[in-house]
């Protein structure tokens, strides 16, 4: 026999999601949305801890970025057509889950460890997937370079955090080696493309799966809670 006590705390048990991902990837971007319409669709909003963990891309991108026809073609081989082609599908997607991807021609790929840097500091106050989602809009949606600082200051603003403290955050070493540190732990377990979501450190999900599985995956999860 199930003692109260014991269904009152099964119904109160949280779901722990980690998101491996960086700002300019826009399929992270439509993966995230995707399983937030899956845990709003489930009402499972106040069941869930999220904390977004970094993923560089392009670890080696230069302070002035690159375009990114420029970058696809040079890292894929993917010629302008298909750029194109795979743009209208990310915009289609993005409209799907109520987000606006705008690509322009000039439109560049960046840095993101200072964003990352940021992302971490917004965690211990609380405000990370607030920023995360600023920032993604910021880059995909405004146009804007998300590894310019003052950028950067003016985002982390607009969430209502410190402007000050988390412009010193980006010159503390051991906030920049720890970020390196979570990068490095991410890929010994086995993450090699983003994003990856992981689900009460035990079930995985790469891609950007449809709403459908989120659905499968959270309800399979809120099963086993309930046993």
């Amino acid at each position: 026999m199930v003692s109260a006590h014991c269904k009152l705390h099964k119904m109160k048990t949280k779901i722990k999601i980690d998101i491996v991902s960086d700002v300019v990837c826009p399929w992270c971007t439509i993966g995230y949305k995707r399983l937030e319409k899956a845990i709003d669709e489930l009402g499972l909003q106040d069941r869930i801890i999220m904390e977004w963990h970094p993923f560089e891309l392009n670890p080696h991108m230069p302070p002035e970025g690159e375009t990114i026809l420029a970058h696809l073609s040079a890292k894929y081989g993917s010629t302008l057509e298909e750029q194109k082609k795979s743009q209208k599908l990310l915009t289609q997607y993005g409209a799907e889950v109520g987000f606006t991807f705008n690509y322009f021609d000039e439109m560049r790929i960046v840095n993101t460890f200072d964003a990352h840097v940021l992302l971490a500091y917004a965690n211990e106050k609380g405000k990370q997937t607030e920023l995360a989602m600023r920032l993604v809009t910021a880059y995909n949606t405004e146009g804007k370079d998300v590894s310019d600082r003052e950028v950067l200051k003016a985002e982390i603003a607009s969430v209502g955090l410190d402007p000050k403290e988390a412009m010193q955050r980006l010159e503390d070493d051991d906030a920049r080696y720890t970020v390196k540190s979570n990068e490095a732990l991410w890929q010994r377990r086995g993450v090699t493309s983003v994003p990856t979501i992981v689900f009460n450190d035990k079930m995985a999900v790469t891609g950007a799966q449809p709403v459908t599985v989120f659905k499968e995956v959270l309800s399979e999860l809120m099963e086993d809670v309930a046993d």
